[in-house]
């Protein structure tokens, strides 16, 4: 009789105690390899944060991006962490399961997966079956992406943390709009996190080696690449004439532009003609979608220019420095 034996992974290394950590040192611990709030990020699949811009806060280019305060209306990390503990005392109550804090940023066992950090909101006690908790709040402007299953960045978190922890099985609660609740189970999927190691280990190989990642066409990306080289040097050239990939490049962006420019105007004369139309109509109904066609608050602004006109000692009573940004020109020969 054959048997099969099943094999079950290592577990988690302790690599660092957070209970009462400085944000000065937790930050520090951070750099020292991907979390799984980075996972995403780290395999180009985070809509919010691009690989490039993730690269120059573990290379030490660019700060962490500090946590909104109270100061602001819309400070979504702030909610989150105070929401955290209710979303937590809310799915012991739905599941019955009880759960309790890790306080330690944990590694993955294998010493060439040793970048593969995880710091788990909670770990669920005493349930064979499930082994973490991850809870999330999500605002109004997520709400679309949790509408029918758990967003892809979010199930690569929970996967890098099965794959450092060993687990089997996670559930994650989420706390949509601040009145509905889901829990959602996510299994251990061994293919997804072979993939997820390579894809990871390529981008750590990055930062070891101080080489930039790949970029994509993010906003994320845009103020990664304007962050990394923020000046020019004044009658500094580089010739691509003879690279192939680069004229290749060059070559599709100039096709694309007047796409772009095309795209645009035949926007720009529907719009019109759909303007006509409406006449003094705030809105218009069709059988696929609406349009609105409303006009702004009147307002009051200052005259700067005639308030430094009569007064320009102003300006040096209160100047603001705004920094520069470099242009990004395409001239074609005649």
């Amino acid at each position: 009789m054959n048997m099969q034996t099943k094999i079950v992974p290592a577990t988690a290394k302790r690599f660092a105690n957070t209970k009462g950590i400085s944000r000065e040192d937790w930050l520090a611990i951070r750099k020292q390899g991907i979390g799984s709030s980075d996972a995403a990020a780290a395999c180009g699949l985070n809509p919010y944060q691009s690989m490039l811009e993730l690269w120059m806060i573990k290379t030490g280019r660019v700060a962490q991006p500090a946590e909104s305060s109270t100061d602001n209306h819309y400070s979504p990390l702030y909610w989150g962490q105070q929401l955290e503990p209710l979303i937590a005392k809310f799915y012991q109550l739905k599941t019955g399961n009880k759960v309790r804090r890790i306080n330690s940023v944990l590694q993955h066992p294998d010493a060439d997966k040793a970048f593969m950090l995880a710091n788990l909101d909670y770990a669920v006690v005493g349930n064979e079956d499930v082994h973490i908790l991850e809870c999330k709040s999500v605002g109004e402007w997520g709400t679309k992406n949790w509408r029918h299953s758990v967003p892809l960045y979010v199930l690569i978190q929970v996967q890098h943390q099965l794959a450092v922890t060993g687990k089997q099985t996670a559930h994650l609660c989420a706390l949509i709009c601040g009145h509905e609740a889901k829990i959602f189970t996510i299994q251990r999927n061994e293919t997804v996190i072979a993939q997820l190691i390579e894809a990871e280990r390529k981008f750590w190989n990055c930062v070891v080696q101080d080489i930039p990642p790949s970029v994509d066409a993010s906003e994320s990306s845009a103020k990664a690449i304007q962050q990394l080289y923020p000046e020019h040097r004044a009658l500094h050239k580089v010739d691509f004439s003879e690279d192939e990939n680069a004229n290749a490049l060059f070559d599709d962006l100039v096709k694309n532009s007047h796409l772009i420019a095309e795209h645009q105007l035949r926007y720009d004369q529907l719009k019109h003609q759909l303007q006509m139309q409406m006449k003094d109509a705030e809105q218009a109904i069709f059988k696929s979608g609406t349009i609105y066609w409303k006009k702004s608050k009147d307002s009051t602004i200052l005259n700067q220019k005639a308030l430094l006109k009569d007064q320009p000692n102003l300006l040096k009573q209160y100047p603001q420095s705004k920094a520069g940004s470099r242009r990004f020109v395409v001239n074609l020969p005649n």
